[in-house]
């Protein structure tokens, strides 16, 4: 089995349009990452996604380092800084698609958002 796990800091308090779209950013830029065959057998199993919350870019930093070290397809998001943020702004990071427990092992005991 196999999923993409989007990391999204809670801190910011980002509007609800805002968010999706920062989710959505990393979701994609995560997506081109992996191989052909990560993403062929990700997308056979319905593309499953989950969106989980850290406290801070300390928290959301970690996870993207430990996954990027861990051999995983996986982005980290910085705003541009047009709107709510400050460019440079550390927003989301997504994780996958890989297979779920590898993933797990990085995000499983975060909370969903």
């Amino acid at each position: 089995m196999y999923k993409q796990v989007i990391v999204v800091r809670n801190d910011l308090k980002l509007s609800k349009g805002k968010l999706a779209v920062q989710v959505a950013h990393a979701s994609l830029d995560a997506y081109k990452k992996a191989d052909s065959i990560l993403r062929t057998e990700w997308e056979k199993e319905g593309a499953k996604k989950v969106v989980v919350k850290v406290k801070d870019s300390s928290e959301l930093l970690k996870a993207f380092n430990i996954a990027k070290n861990s051999g995983l397809p996986c982005s980290l998001i910085k705003d541009a800084g047009r709107t709510q943020l400050e460019p440079g702004t550390m927003t989301a990071a997504a994780i996958g698609p890989a297979p779920e427990q590898d993933v797990d092992r990085i995000t499983g005991k975060l909370k969903l958002l």
